[in-house]
């Protein structure tokens, strides 16, 4: 897999994963959209550690600096 997302980028992930988790945690949502929004966390907590974003790839982005 080649890297497709910038720094900014996971940033911005990992900061609306611990959000959502926040939400989560204190009880603010509930129910069925709790979990989808648990879930929604959890895929941007992995993509921004593995620097990989498969919806990039369909769309063909890439937030990546790259050297020239």
């Amino acid at each position: 897999m080649k890297r497709n997302m910038g720094s900014t980028d996971k940033i911005i992930r990992l900061v609306v994963a611990v959000v959502a988790a926040l939400l989560i945690y204190f009880d603010v949502v509930q129910g069925t959209f709790a979990y989808i929004l648990l879930a929604v966390a959890g895929i941007f907590v992995l993509t921004s550690l593995i620097n990989f974003c498969p919806l990039y790839t369909l769309f063909g982005m890439n937030t990546c600096k790259t050297k020239s």
